[in-house]
């Protein structure tokens, strides 16, 4: 009865958060993850455990030995991943244990995101739970029989013992219990074609967010809850919504958030940049990672936020945050890194949560020294910006206007002030032994700070950000797209490797498209059209309309996916059917256009019902709901007027551009020789065109 209930109520599992050298002479242990090239296997490269790779070979010896897997994923900046390595894995009793009853493979979520979306998957229909470490033990081939997130030492020995025993004397009912959860899996999120016509209507989607609005804290921004989560993309949705609908609580709900993030302590005030989330409801104390898909797309909304509501605070977090990335998260070759460790050595030489960043109040008076007053003030070096063990982490909770007038000083002095600040800090926190840099590259994330950087390009006309953008998207397509039109999707040590997923498709077609309409070099707009067409050919499914999360030439998993709802990175499927709406556009394929349409169209109940799991395919019901406008410019002045327009918060229009005679079907026969001259279309249907972009704007916002 006690191992059956293994299987019927698991109770052992936490919610949990979610290099070291190769030369093996100084080591007591070595396993096969030294040949490998992930930061966060490398880590586990010295472990007594016998870790694996996940490859076929393993696999096999899996089957050949009939032994279980144990499947233990994470990722390089995760802190509970760092804790259960320390208490077990680094264990020989454990170890022992693991060793000789178990095949173990290690992988890095990063890496083997569609690994991870299987085994987590069954591990959230065995607990209705879900994190990392993420621990599934597994049949020789794979099918899961048992799983959960972080274990204590003793959790994880009586969980080995007791799923080994039962594979030794009972395989039949271990077989039987995979067989209905691997049917659980390839059941969960299958979608059902919507046969009836689509039809999308702005009342539906004003109800999905009264419906989302009961959630929002509209005090301290985010949602409510104990702790918070950026969610950039939902975010930025609101910010459209409320802009489009005239609805200002929203509007305002977005601005409080994004002045309380930009303000907390989850923002780093010294260095730049954020961090995943925060542990308490004030964006406060922050789980101290800092990854790269968070900042990326951070950048995105508050360069957005900045054109729509010219608030500086943004403009200033834009700047920081992006210095932060290139200093911390960019190679040479212009590729950016995965993550910042939340961990790092404190003085006493042991890993630390966040002892990189946070200040004790004495070290800070010497530091500071006659400035320390107002700087104790400024970021509340108080009982409320205390944390734990005599620690602060600095937050503001006043805007710089009024902590000026409370003061006497004017905004110029005390700007100097806090810069003056930052340096110096900067400089005393920089000999500090610093977070491990997971420094592989992947495609999907790079693609996204892409984005970033075009979104602060259009905001802010710093060239240095243009410049950036293409240096990226020129890494990509030289290192990461192959001769057969195919992406990978990691990328380290000069190493391109891994077959790309449909988010690798996504994200980088919506960032070739940005880059286009900041640049106008159409050979980024076709490269976006082959990617797509690469996608539909090896992802696509023709029954549902919808696109796998593997290629068709993936092996070795036990079910095929679909990513469809959207996380902290909108998923897949509305990034690829936002895509494929805007090239149908471009490119006048209704091929492409239907099929965006038939997708939204699938989802469109669960986006309603759900529209904070579904945001991002609200996003795209806006284009079907409210107008949406193509915005042709050609002539000779088409950069420089398209640079201009892109100056207004204009979230319903599509951007297309030649300064001279264009074969793109949105372009053609447009191009009038000495002259410049701006067409805004709406359903095929153009007005006259104009010459200034003033006069276009104003078309297009009475037109909302």
């Amino acid at each position: 009865m006690r191992i059956l209930n293994l299987f019927i109520i698991i109770s052992l599992v936490f919610i949990s958060c979610n290099n070291k050298q190769n030369n093996q002479e100084n080591h007591k242990y070595t396993n096969d993850l030294i040949n490998e090239t992930s930061p966060y296997l490398l880590q586990h490269a010295h472990n007594p455990v016998d870790w694996k790779a996940w490859n076929k070979e393993t696999l096999n010896k899996a089957k050949a030995e009939n032994k279980l897997i144990i499947i233990s994923v994470g990722y390089s900046a995760c802190h509970w991943c760092h804790v259960m390595e320390e208490e077990s894995f680094e264990n020989e009793v454990v170890a022992k244990l693991m060793n000789d009853n178990f095949i173990s493979i290690k992988v890095d979520r990063e890496e083997r995101p569609d690994i991870d979306q299987i085994y987590m998957n069954a591990v959230q229909l065995m607990t209705g739970k879900g994190g990392w470490p993420l621990n599934c033990i597994a049949l020789p081939d794979g099918r899961p029989i048992f799983g959960g997130t972080y274990f204590t030492k003793e959790e994880w020995i009586k969980v080995l013992t007791e799923l080994s025993d039962l594979y030794k004397k009972n395989p039949k009912k271990a077989s039987e219990y995979a067989d209905k959860l691997v049917e659980g899996i390839q059941k969960s999120q299958l979608i059902t074609v919507n046969s009836d016509k689509a039809n999308f209507k702005n009342s539906e989607v004003s109800t999905a967010v009264k419906l989302w609005q009961e959630h929002l804290d509209y005090d301290e921004g985010g949602l409510v809850g104990d702790n918070k989560f950026p969610m950039p993309n939902s975010l930025n949705f609101l910010l459209r919504y409320s802009v489009q609908n005239n609805d200002k609580s929203t509007q305002k709900y977005v601005q409080t958030t994004l002045t309380k993030m930009a303000n907390g302590g989850i923002y780093d005030h010294i260095g730049g940049g954020f961090s995943r989330y925060s542990v308490d409801a004030k964006w406060h104390i922050p789980h101290f990672e800092k990854m790269l898909y968070d900042n990326a797309q951070l950048v995105s909304l508050y360069s957005d936020a900045y054109l729509a509501t010219k608030d500086e605070l943004y403009k200033k977090t834009v700047y920081e945050t992006l210095n932060f990335v290139e200093k911390e998260l960019m190679a040479a070759n212009g590729a950016f890194y995965s993550s910042l460790d939340a961990d790092s050595k404190n003085k006493a030489k042991k890993l630390e949560e966040g002892a990189y960043y946070v200040w004790k109040k004495e070290e800070l008076q010497s530091i500071l020294k006659s400035d320390y007053p107002l700087f104790q003030a400024y970021f509340n070096i108080n009982e409320n910006g205390l944390w734990e063990n005599q620690n602060y982490v600095l937050f503001k909770n006043q805007s710089d206007k009024d902590f000026a007038l409370k003061n006497k000083l004017t905004l110029a002095e005390l700007d100097s002030k806090v810069k003056s600040w930052k340096k110096i800090l900067l400089s005393e926190r920089n000999k500090r032994s610093r977070p491990h840099l997971d420094d592989k590259t992947l495609t999907s994330w790079n693609a996204l700070m892409i984005k970033g950087y075009v979104s602060a390009y259009r905001a802010f006309k710093n060239p240095h950000y243009k410049e950036i953008a293409l240096k990226n998207a020129n890494f990509i397509v030289n290192n990461q797209l192959q001769n057969d039109g195919s992406l990978n999707h990691s990328y380290k040590d000069g190493k391109s490797s891994i077959l790309g997923f449909s988010e690798d498709y996504a994200t980088v077609i919506d960032a070739f498209i940005a880059v286009y309409q900041i640049t106008l070099d159409e050979k980024w707009l076709n490269k976006a059209k082959q990617l797509t067409d690469y996608t539909m050919t090896h992802f696509w499914d023709k029954k549902s309309n919808m696109f796998y999360f593997t290629s068709n030439a993936s092996s070795n998993l036990i079910a095929r996916k679909m990513e469809i709802a959207d996380n902290v990175i909108p998923g897949s499927n509305s990034i690829l059917a936002h895509n494929l709406f805007l090239l149908g556009h471009y490119y006048s394929n209704d091929s492409y256009s239907k099929t965006a349409q038939q997708m939204l169209n699938n989802v469109k109940e669960d986006a309603l019902q759900s529209p904070t799991e579904y945001y991002n395919w609200l996003n795209l019901m806006l284009n079907y709901t409210n107008n949406y406008f193509e915005v042709a410019l050609s002539g000779k002045e088409a950069i420089a007027k398209t640079s201009q327009l892109q100056s207004y918060y204009l979230p319903n229009i599509l951007i297309a551009g030649a300064t001279k005679e264009s074969k793109l079907p949105i372009l053609e026969n447009r191009f009038v020789d000495n002259e410049t001259f701006i067409y805004v279309c709406v359903n095929k249907a153009c007005k006259m065109p104009e010459t200034d972009v003033a006069t276009a704007v104003i078309k297009i916002k009475n037109s909302l």
